[in-house]
């Protein structure tokens, strides 16, 4: 048997790694406000978000969306999330990506341009798009490595293949029933809106990956409406949108430059940091702890890198680094390296000269 024909179409790389497109987090706040989630547990993950969450040129951070779909996800099951997510889905959400799908000659090749230009709409550091043609088939692979059992993830799978479902549909104008669907998530008790969303009762269960497969001639059938060379001008449109697109940060970035640039020669303090944020400290280390993080990780992880790159760029002793770097002397500082290289600050210099990526911090990829 000849092997499946995976789809060549040059993907596009993400520009701003770690952000997805302000409509995908428009849609987890409006989902989230239709199950009754009280913004007051989200609404600081937005930050600066908040303001430009009409603004399609602005892309947000990745983390706010999969906070927001968590805290969703202890409302309702994920399978019920993944259903409502794709009823407010309405072709045009996610702009030019859409109609990369439903203008092209054939939902196939459509498809393919969205898989290329995933970047447009999600993070695509960690969620990709594969389209498989296998003789009269052709299956659609989500792939997400978070656990199958973080219900966060779970949803946005299994909305995924609802949503490619949905767009291929519009293209074609009729409703495309899929011959299987499995899903990377544990068996639920019920999967009754997946059965509504996918319109089959085919669902398999904790697959190594979410997919969802058509009958080929289902999507290499003309779409009634496309345009001769749309196309070309949707891809310039969207690399465009890519080229220009504008990354937030969050709080929790914001956080880490206040953080960086609070040295005062001793070392940044807890009081200092939050007068830069103009917040109080009790605030500021409630934030830390709505982020899933503390002051004194963040404060030894600042540490880390500046003693890591004072090492690996500098003929610096160890008495001057552990100055530096807010250690009382060099017995501290190797003590320090030790627990996070289980190595010693003379080894490391000379590893990373030799090899910069020799030495990993423990526990670390």
């Amino acid at each position: 048997m000849p092997e499946p024909a995976l789809c060549s179409r040059p993907v596009v790389s993400h520009a701003h790694p770690g952000t997805t497109s302000s409509a995908l987090t428009r849609l987890s706040v409006n989902a989230a406000s239709l199950l009754g989630v009280p913004r007051a547990g989200y609404g600081h993950l937005l930050g600066v978000a908040a303001e430009h969450l009409n603004d399609d040129l602005c892309r947000t951070p990745a983390a706010t969306s999969n906070r927001i779909a968590e805290l969703t996800t202890a409302h309702v099951p994920w399978t019920e999330l993944s259903l409502l997510l794709a009823q407010q889905s309405a072709l045009g959400t996610f702009g030019v990506w859409d109609y990369l799908i439903t203008s092209a000659p054939t939902p196939l090749e459509g498809i393919r341009d969205a898989a290329a230009y995933l970047a447009v709409v999600a993070d695509t550091s960690t969620d990709t798009l594969r389209v498989t043609e296998d003789g009269e088939q052709v299956t659609l692979s989500h792939v997400n490595h978070a656990d199958i059992a973080h219900e966060a993830a779970c949803a946005v799978r299994g909305y995924a293949l609802g949503l490619y479902q949905q767009r291929l549909s519009e293209a074609a104008r009729r409703r495309l029933v899929p011959v299987r669907v499995t899903v990377a998530a544990e068996a639920p008790r019920r999967h009754d809106a997946l059965t509504e969303l996918y319109g089959t009762r085919a669902i398999d269960f904790e697959a190594p990956v979410s997919s969802i497969t058509f009958l080929a001639s289902d999507l290499r059938s003309p779409t009634p409406h496309a345009q001769p060379g749309l196309s070309a001008v949707l891809r310039r449109h969207a690399e465009q949108t890519l080229a220009t697109a504008i990354p937030l940060h969050d709080w929790l970035d914001l956080f880490r430059t206040a953080l960086a640039s609070a040295n005062d020669g001793t070392g940044p303090s807890l009081a200092g940091v939050a007068r830069r944020m103009a917040v109080s400290t009790r605030t500021l280390q409630r934030r830390l702890d709505e982020h899933g993080t503390t002051w004194n990780g963040e404060l030894e992880t600042l540490r880390r890198d500046r003693i890591t790159r004072l090492l690996h760029t500098t003929d610096l002793g160890m008495d001057a680094i552990a100055a530096r770097s807010g250690y009382a002397d060099a017995r501290a500082l190797r003590r320090a390296v030790q627990r996070w290289y289980g190595t010693t600050p003379a080894a490391l210099r000379s590893a990373a000269r030799g090899c910069p990526d020799a030495v990993r911090p423990q526990g670390l990829c």
